[in-house]
């Protein structure tokens, strides 16, 4: 299709903004990025839809557009949503790179423009998978009464005699059609993440070949420009998706598949994450809801305030339950050891992933968590309807070791022997006023995670009892003994050398345990790090790599 097309197109309401010239130039495809640099993602020809996240100042938008051209695209379109309009300095810059600009009214979804475009393309193409394709796609934009992916994947079953299911990161299935027969076995669809996950940490080229209990599957990845060579991509372009993206599973060997057939998958993948699209915007209030709570929370605010936010919140998160329901915190942490970038949004991502109740049916009734991020964690407001302690003792709602149960495979081949997940959970509270405990609670039981071996670790509020939650009744004679022993030293060797141990300490426990992102933070070099570190140790006669010295080291710099 031309993007003259697209201009006449009432209903994408687009506003052209410069490229008048340029408007017979072809679309072949149309991808979705808020990414500084996503041309590792374009094979050319493509409509970029962008929400202008990535701009932080004026002078970004010059590269931003500069790569976009060395890529061959055909056109930028920018949303309005952002910033109320489309700030000048990227007119400027499309005009000087002759790439057609035009501005997306907010009322207009990306994924409405993105099924457009889709369908156009492949109404072009010739032949019987053409024809395939696009009734795929006037199913898939017929919205909820056309079934969503689940028709998609019953399509492909009448149409092309395949087996096909939709994962997301963590193999909690999504959809699958009517002809794949019962649900994949749930250590299957763990099995088809995780290799999904670490192929495509690996850079190896989708699709990804999957043999499992007797069968052979074909894994696509779900996301905008699937297309694209994944081989050589940026390690943090892909952390930023790799536990995010949902995944396409087809029950056959892909690997002498037609072009042709190969092309049409992929375009089911597109179909699909228009749906993901629509998913993530329905979790937009619930995300604003919870990061409204979340300030108010560490800001202090009274809690008559925090309790009408949550009035607020309750029939959105978990309607029925009145005014005041129970609450549980969450706090989730993802960790890249190499890398001191902000991870709060991938951690976000993943914590909605995994706080989604499994035996719900429907995306309306298995997605009513909240959840903000701040700085490089999570924080996740979950609604319970009840607490009960009539039988065991025990309080219902989420539970630590639950969360990780069916996830732990998937998302350690996710992390690749170079990242961690560390998530803690508090207990329930039944008013604002013990909002703010919960929290707290939930980041040392996050800690308590942290401290221990693994590449995916929960703990929860119970773990805390021996050593958090009792600090106050510990006799003061007991705790100057047990400080002096374990810092004095340390603060002897500060006075005499300004070697600053004890911030360095601090630093160090707060990072658990990484040098890299301790020494990040600290703007020291690495070994220097490892130097005061040794020197702690020597001076102290601990061991920083204990998970018993460091809890000491902990609680003595809590309770000084």
């Amino acid at each position: 299709m031309r993007l003259r097309a697209l201009l006449d197109t009432d209903a994408l309401g687009l506003e052209l903004l410069g490229g008048e010239d340029e408007l017979d130039r072809s679309v072949r495809g149309v991808m979705t990025t808020d990414l500084r640099d996503p041309s590792r993602y374009l094979s050319g020809g493509e409509l970029v839809l962008t929400g202008l996240a990535w701009r932080r100042d004026a002078d970004d938008s010059e590269p931003f557009v500069r790569l976009l051209v060395q890529s061959g695209v055909s056109a930028l379109a920018a949303g309005e949503a952002e910033l109320g309009s489309v700030p000048e300095d990227l007119v400027l810059a499309c005009v000087r790179h002759r790439l057609p600009l035009f501005a997306v009214h907010e009322s207009v979804a990306f994924a409405t423009i993105t099924e457009h475009v889709v369908r156009q393309v492949s109404g072009e193409r010739a032949g019987d998978l053409a024809a395939v394709v696009d009734r795929h796609r006037r199913m898939m934009t017929s919205g909820p009464a056309g079934g969503g992916p689940d028709v998609v994947l019953d399509l492909l079953g009448t149409d092309l005699d395949l087996r096909a299911w939709v994962l997301s990161p963590t193999g909690r299935p999504v959809a699958g059609s009517k002809a794949a027969g019962p649900p994949l076995p749930a250590d299957v669809c763990a099995r088809l993440a995780a290799e999904h996950l670490a192929a495509t940490r690996g850079g190896r080229r989708a699709p990804h070949r999957v043999a499992v209990s007797g069968s052979t599957y074909s894994v696509f990845p779900v996301r905008s420009g699937a297309r694209s060579p994944q081989a050589g991509a940026a390690a943090r372009e892909v952390r930023e998706t790799v536990l995010s993206d949902w995944l396409l599973a087809v029950e056959a060997d892909a690997g002498d598949w037609a072009e042709e057939r190969l092309d049409l998958l992929y375009g089911v993948t597109q179909l699909i994450a228009v749906e993901r699209d629509r998913r993530d915007a329905a979790r937009t209030v619930r995300r604003r809801l919870a990061q409204e709570v979340l300030e108010l929370v560490q800001t202090g605010a009274a809690p008559a305030e925090i309790a009408a936010r949550l009035r607020v919140a309750a029939p959105v998160l978990l309607p029925g339950l009145g005014a005041a329901p129970h609450w549980q915190v969450v706090v989730a942490r993802v960790e890249w050891e190499d890398e001191a970038a902000e991870t709060g949004p991938v951690a976000q991502s993943l914590l909605e992933e995994i706080l989604v109740d499994p035996r719900a049916t429907g995306p309306e009734h298995s997605d009513r968590i909240a959840v903000a991020h701040t700085g490089d964690e999570a924080v996740a407001l979950v609604p319970l309807p009840a607490v009960s302690t009539e039988h065991d003792g025990s309080e219902s709602g989420v539970l630590a070791d639950a969360l990780l149960e069916s996830v732990r495979e998937p998302l350690s081949a996710g992390l690749d022997g170079d990242g961690r997940v560390t998530l803690g959970v508090s207990a329930a509270v039944h008013s604002a006023e013990g909002l703010r405990g919960a929290l707290e609670e939930a980041r040392h039981a996050r800690r308590v995670a942290a401290a221990r071996p693994g590449r995916v670790c929960a703990a929860g509020h119970q773990e805390l009892a021996s050593h958090v939650l009792l600090l106050p009744f510990v006799p003061d004679d007991v705790r100057r003994a047990f400080t002096a022993r374990l810092l004095d030293p340390l603060r002897d060797y500060d006075r005499r050398h300004r070697a600053e141990l004890i911030p360095t300490l601090e630093a160090f426990l707060d990072s658990d345990g990484s040098w890299t992102r301790c020494a990040n933070r600290l703007h020291l070099h690495v070994n220097t790090l490892r130097y005061r570190v040794g020197r702690i140790e020597q001076l102290t006669g601990r061991d920083l790599s204990r998970l018993e010295d460091k809890l000491d080291f902990f609680l003595a710099l809590r309770m000084s």
